[in-house]
């Protein structure tokens, strides 16, 4: 068995607002918030790393778990922006724990990442005990050059988002997950080694709006339990308008995706897990759901053994 203990997260100080966005981009601070319900990020410091962001994430993690480091048996990592590429911010995270000698594993996976830690912690938890899983991104770095892109510019933040799975005890059993991937879409979103974002927004968007719904309406009928039976949603915050989309195509209100995007912005594969953090505590119920790069995409439920019959 497999149990969320626990979330935490960690996010910079500085404030980007649309308007400081907007005089870049020649648009105004109402656009942005229409085409992607921002209405400001958080963005690092120059000197403030993947890692950095990742091991402040996973402190709060363990301290609000009630799980000390010494417990943790493994970590997982799941980021698109790291600094390098070998090695990955996981075996830094792991040696500012304290934790030499546990296995670390990155997963070099944008927006997906988090999802697909989750789903692989669950599976190996009954090997290592206590399981972490973070999500953490630097966006900025991507997206805060010139000339600013007008599509990828109003979009991203920097954050970090972390979970404890426990193979004992938590609120919640992890019930299931499904996974997919397609790289027929490979092209359609990339970050290349000169750092610059390629996204067909129309592609992504429509792949999203359609393979989103398809994983959380397939791991659901797996286990004959109707949308309407689960108390909350987490997603990738992506964009205000495909939550939105996604929530009517699966027919459940809108308000039961928990969203926090207006706040911090597309955070990439730390967004769905800063989200959780924000809101798991009273939930009976919980599928989350993601979609990123590659194209990958998934589902995983989440339950008070008690809450859901079918």
């Amino acid at each position: 068995m497999a149990f969320l203990r626990g979330f935490g997260a960690f996010v910079p100080e500085r404030i980007v607002t649309n308007d400081e966005i907007a005089l870049r981009i020649g648009k105004t601070s109402e656009w942005i918030q229409e085409v992607s319900g921002i209405e400001e990020r958080r963005w690092a410091s120059a000197d403030v790393t993947v890692a950095d962001l990742a091991f402040r994430a996973a402190e709060d993690c363990l301290m609000r778990s009630g799980v000390p480091s010494s417990g943790i048996g493994m970590i997982i990592v799941g980021s698109g922006t790291s600094e390098r590429r070998f090695p990955g911010p996981a075996c830094v995270v792991a040696q500012r724990l304290g934790l030499n000698g546990v296995p670390a594993i990155d997963l070099p996976m944008a927006s997906a990442g988090s999802l697909y830690g989750l789903a692989l912690a669950s599976r190996l938890v009954d090997g290592f005990g206590h399981i972490l899983v973070i999500g953490a991104e630097k966006m900025s770095t991507v997206v805060d050059r010139e000339p600013a892109d007008p599509n990828t510019a109003i979009l991203f933040g920097d954050g970090a988002g972390a979970c404890v799975i426990s193979a004992t005890e938590g609120p919640l059993k992890i019930l299931d997950s499904v996974l997919h991937s397609d790289g027929a879409f490979a092209e359609d979103l990339q970050l290349g080694f000169d750092g610059i974002l390629q996204m067909n927004g129309m592609a992504v968007i429509l792949q999203a709006s359609r393979k989103i719904p398809g994983a959380i309406n397939e791991l659901l009928s797996k286990h004959l339990i109707g949308a309407n039976n689960v108390e909350r949603f987490v997603m990738h915050q992506a964009n205000q308008n495909l939550i939105v989309r996604v929530a009517k195509s699966i027919g459940v209100p809108s308000e039961r995706f928990y969203s926090n995007i207006a706040k911090y912005g597309n955070t990439s594969s730390a967004s769905m897990l800063i989200a959780a953090s924000e809101c798991w505590m009273d939930a009976k119920s919980i599928c989350f759901a993601g979609f990123g790069a590659g194209f990958h995409w998934g589902a995983l439920l989440a339950v008070d053994s008690q809450a859901l019959t079918s």
